[in-house]
């Protein structure tokens, strides 16, 4: 069955950059490639036209309250300039937009990015009695709205669980990485002991993350140093993490564009994701781990079970104890005294992304439900 072209569909953000990874380059643009009329409404963007997708931008919001209630009516009201026949929502808190669209006639669609009842366990913002009250509360509420939906597409297989037993489809696209994007020639390759040697933590910067041991395993390295970029949240924890033992071999670039990543990545042995075990980590599939893999270097992860069978499965990598700055040290370490078996490594994990772990097999999936839904 042919997927129908020159429909209009519109993807809607509130909370989301313009140019996003998943919902720009990968979603829409793809959508767009496949012949799709694709909009894109997006709070605090200007207006263009950009990959055959046109941008709409509203004015955004930078409180909390703001963003939460008049941000996201300008986003209702601008959807319904548009007049798609679907649209495609990425943010919990336009649940309520996308039940007045659906009560409007319109298909649409939740993209699910992050397991929000898990993610709320965790919340230092919130007292912890109020915690599980609230995460039930939301969970309750997000049922009952994408029960409503045409369908529900979900970041990860484990977050698709939750909505397998509704009467509507329910899709895992992963986030895994475009083919050959950061695919890079090792720029370092000196086996000379005294050159210094590099390894990666690349995105957000935050205590959950892990970066707190990452800094500290540092510390007990020598002629190596970690080029950490992202944005850093809260912003003060900069500062704690410069006052961290081991930040002397820290490199911080900060927020770095999209393009000087493979920079960053030819430079290094191993990229690093040693997240904390807090909930909403256990069963996630963080994007990094794979462009890592996609660029041909070792990963150094938390030892997850799913992230075990992922990196040890695949022989790309080493798992380690995320809280143990002295095992994330040794796992650093031995990649950088074993350039052979690194090397072994990052091209079983280039071998594994080209194999499954890739964006242009997962937007056939996409593909898949918009055939299903205008073919219903």
């Amino acid at each position: 069955m042919e997927i129908k072209k020159n429909i209009k569909i519109c993807h809607l953000t509130s909370a989301h950059p313009p140019y996003d990874i998943r919902i720009f380059h990968k979603e829409c643009v793809s959508l767009a490639e496949q012949g799709y009329s694709v909009f894109l409404i997006c709070a605090g963007a200007e207006n263009e036209v950009k990959k055959g997708v046109n941008i709409l931008g509203v004015k955004k919001n930078n409180s909390r309250f703001g963003r939460m209630f008049i941000t996201v009516w300008r986003v209702y009201k601008k959807a319904l300039e548009v007049d798609a026949e679907l649209y495609h929502f990425h943010d919990p808190e336009l649940m309520l937009v996308g039940l007045l669209l659906k009560q409007k006639g319109k298909k649409v669609i939740y993209d699910v990015h992050e397991d929000v009842p898990k993610q709320i366990l965790n919340k230092h913002w919130i007292s912890n009695p109020m915690r599980l009250f609230i995460s039930a509360i939301y969970k309750k509420s997000e049922n009952y709205c994408a029960a409503r939906f045409s369908a529900v597409v979900t970041a990860t297989p484990s977050i698709k669980i939750r909505f397998t037993d509704f009467k509507i489809p329910a899709y895992t696209v992963n986030n895994f990485p475009f083919l050959n994007e950061l695919k890079t020639e090792k720029k370092i390759s000196s086996k000379d002991n005294s050159t210094i040697k590099y390894v990666c933590y690349l995105g957000g910067i935050s205590e959950v993350r892990g970066l707190t041991y990452l800094v500290k395993a540092m510390a007990l390295l020598d002629n190596c140093k970690l080029i950490m970029a992202g944005k850093c949240s809260p912003e003060n924890y900069l500062s704690e993490l410069q006052n961290t033992e081991g930040w002397h071999n820290i490199i911080y670039k900060g927020l770095v564009q999209r393009g000087e990543l493979s920079e960053i990545l030819a430079q290094s042995e191993a990229g690093i994701v040693t997240f904390l075990p807090i909930p909403n980590h256990i069963d996630a599939q963080p994007n990094k781990m794979f462009e890592y893999m996609s660029s041909g270097i070792p990963v150094i992860s938390s030892d997850f079970p799913l992230w075990k069978e992922i990196i040890l499965k695949n022989n790309c990598g080493m798992c380690v104890e995320p809280t143990n700055p002295k095992a994330i040290a040794e796992a650093i370490q031995y990649i950088i005294d074993n350039t052979e078996r690194a090397k072994e490594m990052g091209n079983n994990g280039l071998k594994s992304v080209t194999e499954k772990y890739n964006w242009e097999s997962e937007k056939v999936k996409l593909f898949d439900l918009y055939n299903q839904i205008f073919n219903s």
